[in-house]
């Protein structure tokens, strides 16, 4: 028998699938209440703003993002390998989604330079995503003759998924994902 969820999770559940998928901006505060069905009082025992809200979900996605990515990569031992499955990683994510991007370009795209602690947490997590890549990419030179400069490899790799998975989220398809596999392996 599944246990019921909390209060303060059923609320962060609520605010985190409609902050995805309709947008922060476009969530009011009473439409979570409605949705995860409490008190107003409960939200703001839990959460002192809609801004606090949002940090707890994106630190909720990180947390769930670098989990679920070790999982899905632990089997996978060669470093070139585990780039290019980290990459059906961010696929399957966005099949999962169907195609609604990453939580945390969606985020920025909205708030932007609004909320400094929300702009810090955004930045701070695509520069771990960076440095995940980074360290693959460290492992791989180690193995095989880099054809362009290490960093500019790096660099390269981690904006061309970046931008493949705002692609996927306006096409609607994960193809320019697919050709990011096809570019890595001309890399190498």
């Amino acid at each position: 028998m599944k246990q019921k969820s909390s209060v303060k999770e059923r609320i962060l559940d609520t605010a985190s699938r409609l902050f995805y998928h309709q947008g922060f901006n476009s969530t009011g505060i009473n439409q979570i209440i409605a949705e995860a069905d409490i008190a107003i009082g409960s939200l703001y025992k839990h959460y002192e703003s809609k801004s606090d809200l949002l940090y707890h979900y994106l630190e909720q996605q990180e947390t769930e993002y670098f989990a679920n990515l070790d999982d899905y990569l632990k089997d996978e031992k060669q470093p070139l390998k585990k780039l290019l499955k980290l990459i059906d990683y961010r696929i399957k994510l966005q099949e999962e989604s169907n195609f609604s991007g990453c939580h945390f370009i969606k985020i920025n795209a909205e708030i932007g330079r609004e909320d400094k602690k929300i702009e810090q947490f955004v930045l701070a997590h695509k520069e771990r995503q960076r440095d995940y890549i980074n360290v693959l990419i460290d492992e791989i030179s180690t193995e095989k003759t880099l054809l362009i400069e290490k960093n500019a490899l790096q660099n390269s790799i981690f904006l061309m998924i970046e931008g493949a998975v705002v692609s996927a989220g306006i096409n609607g398809n994960t193809n320019d994902l697919k050709a990011v596999k096809k570019s890595i392996n001309q890399f190498f």
